[in-house]
Parts: C-alpha cells; sequence; structure tokens
C-alpha cells in the first residue's frame, strides 16, 4: 500500500498525487490516441459516445456529487447545447463559437433554474428541475422556426479552421480533446476554495453558512457550471448524432443521466466515466442476453427498463459508491492482503447532528 509522506502544501493539492498516476494515466492517454488503430469502426463510435456522456456526467457529478443539489431535468440543459450548435452552425457560425454559444447559454439557462431552487432541497428540488425539463421539452417541440419542432432538426458536421470534421476518426479526436479539457477544469476547480466550497455545502448546508459561504451564489455556480458542460455535451452529441428532435431530450434522458452518476460512483470525478461506460456498454449487453433467453422474456418491451431499475437498486442496497468505490475495496483488498477488514469501507453518516432535526 503507497504511503505519501508530504512535506509542502503545493503536494497536497496538485492532481498527480504520485508517479503511479503519471503512468497509468499517461498509459490510458496513449491506448486513447491509438483507439482509431485499435477499435473497429461501430466500437470507435460507442467509444465517443462514452466520451460524450462523460462530459455531461462531469457536470451533473459536480451539481449532484460535489454540490449535493439533485436534478431530474440535466437532460434539457443538454438539448439546449444541442439545439443552440444546431442552429448557429446551420447560419454559418464557426464552429468554436457556436460551441462557446452553446455553453453560455446553456450556463444561462442554468442560473435561471439555480436561482428559484434555492429554497428547495432533495426531492422538492428534484420535482422542480423534472417541471424545468418538461417545460423545456415543449418548448423545443412549439418552436419550430429554430428546432424544426416534433419533425427535428439536421445538424451539419463540424468545421475546425477551414477544415471538415466529416469522418468518425476526427470527430472521435474532437471529443477526446473535449473530455481531457472537460476533466481537467473539474479536477482544478475542486482543489480551489470553490470546489471546496461546495463540498462543504454537500456535507452540511449549516456549517458551510458558518464559515461564510454564500449558499446562494455557489449553489447557483453549480448549477451554472453544471449546465454548462451539459451544453458542450449536447453540442457534441447533436454533431455525431448528425439529426436532433425533442423526444431525445425528455425525463427519459434525464434519468439516464441521474443512473450514470450514481452506478459510476457519486462523489468522483472516475464515476462520470465509469458510469457513461455502463450507460453504453448496458444496452449493448442486454441485445447480446437476449439471444440465450425464453421468448416471453426477451420479446418483452419493458425488459431494458427491469434491467436498469434492479441494477441501479442493487448499487444503492449493496454499493452505494457505485463502480469506482467497488474498484477501491477491490484495489485495496490486493494492497494489504491479508489485512483487509470486512467493515472497512462501512458506509458513514455524512450530515450533522443539528440537521438531524429538520
Amino acid at each position: 500500500m503507497r504511503f505519501i509522506f508530504k512535506t509542502r502544501y503545493e503536494q497536497d493539492i496538485q492532481i498527480a498525487k504520485h508517479g503511479g498516476y503519471v503512468f497509468w494515466y499517461g498509459a490510458l492517454l496513449l491506448v486513447m490516441l491509438a483507439a482509431p488503430w485499435i477499435f473497429p469502426e461501430y466500437w470507435l463510435a460507442q467509444v465517443t459516445f462514452v466520451l460524450i456522456y462523460a462530459v455531461v456526467g462531469l457536470g451533473l457529478m459536480l451539481l449532484s456529487g460535489f454540490t449535493g443539489q439533485f436534478s431530474l431535468g440535466h437532460a434539457a440543459f443538454l438539448g439546449v447545447g444541442a439545439y443552440t450548435q444546431a442552429a448557429l452552425t446551420g447560419a454559418g457560425v464557426p464552429f468554436p463559437l457556436a460551441m462557446l454559444a452553446a455553453a453560455g447559454l446553456s450556463a444561462a439557462v442554468g442560473v435561471i433554474v439555480g436561482l428559484p431552487a434555492l429554497r428547495l432541497k432533495g426531492i422538492y428540488l428534484g420535482i422542480a428541475t423534472l417541471a424545468f425539463g418538461f417545460i423545456v421539452e415543449e418548448v423545443f417541440a412549439r418552436w419550430e422556426s429554430v428546432t424544426g419542432g416534433s419533425a427535428g432538426k439536421h445538424v451539419k458536421s463540424p468545421e475546425l479552421f477551414g477544415w471538415t470534421i466529416d469522418s468518425g476518426e476526427s470527430f472521435y479526436y474532437l471529443c477526446l480533446l473535449v473530455a481531457v479539457l472537460a476533466t481537467l477544469a473539474i479536477l482544478n476547480l475542486l482543489r480551489s476554495p470553490t470546489g471546496r466550497a461546495f463540498v462543504a455545502i454537500r456535507d452540511s448546508e449549516i456549517s458551510a453558512q458558518s464559515m461564510g459561504i454564500h449558499l446562494a451564489r455557489f449553489k447557483t455556480l453549480s448549477f451554472a457550471v453544471s449546465a454548462a458542460l451539459a451544453g458542450v455535451g449536447g453540442a457534441l452529441y447533436a454533431h455525431k448524432l448528425k439529426f436532433i428532435s425533442p423526444d431525445q431530450f425528455g425525463v427519459l434522458q434525464s434519468i439516464d443521466l441521474i443512473l450514470m452518476i450514481v452506478i459510476g460512483g457519486l462523489g468522483s470525478v472516475h464515476g462520470a466515466f465509469l458510469g457513461a461506460i455502463f450507460l453504453i456498454t448496458m444496452p449493448q449487453a442486454i441485445a447480446l442476453a437476449k439471444d440465450h433467453l425464453p421468448d416471453a422474456i426477451a420479446l418483452a418491451p419493458g425488459l431494458q427498463g427491469v434491467v436498469y431499475g434492479t441494477v441501479l437498486i442493487a448499487f444503492v442496497l449493496f454499493e452505494p459508491l457505485g463502480l469506482y468505490g467497488r474498484w477501491l475495496k477491490f484495489r485495496t483488498w490486493f494492497q494489504i492482503f491479508p489485512f483487509y477488514r470486512r467493515g472497512m469501507f462501512k458506509r458513514q453518516k455524512s450530515f450533522q447532528k443539528s440537521e438531524r432535526l429538520k
């Protein structure tokens, strides 16, 4: 088991804690760069979707996993970014400017949602964001002059500095670049005073407020940053599908995003990527399993929903830390074997006694 003796404050805030981080993540980056030569075209497209969903998951992880705010309408921010990107690129706006506008408009919508929701918590906040998601989906369907209504809208291939990104390999590298930059941005944000304020609000709003943290300001900022990342993911999502319609950004998409971060592991950056991998590979696994199931089960229309619900319940009951938590236990078991204790990762309550009376 690795022990780090810290002698400087810079060691406590640096992104790479030790040389092992640099080696393994460097190796992962090399594999990702070589992915177009390793994976066939179909699986490269699936990896591209994993990167897109991971960008959106990073934003939702910041909101729910690190700030403790519950959102059931996050697909609305994804849709705002997608339709903004489609409208601006269709009007001839350069791709980078269109993506910045998609992120900015999504962040502005996030502020609009975050301000009225400041006095809501828990399930009530989820109901409010769910209502917002229904409103935005209806706007997408009714505003036909911009969104194309229920008929949908075609999206042009992105153009970057005069180069049209129309192949799967080039668009994969674009998504990889955006995912790496988004990850570095979130990691730097979390180790800053703003990120520490987010975590303090998640752990105890009363304690955070007593330390001088402005709850309204940081909650609204968390909504804005989360919505901006969802807007960036929506812009990439629109270019990848090349066609978008309002039903792609409904409540089912929002539930998929919540499922992604819960199963991946709330409160961890790794969880956003692990959850995205689960969200993309699970339909493929269900499709393969149908060949070995009886027709009465394989042809049932709600099979995927039943599987998703069962997996979510199983993780909530038996592995609340998600896939990343399971990996930490697996790694620790090998590091300290044979001294591993079953109760080492026993779940602890993070709230204060003063909040139990609320």
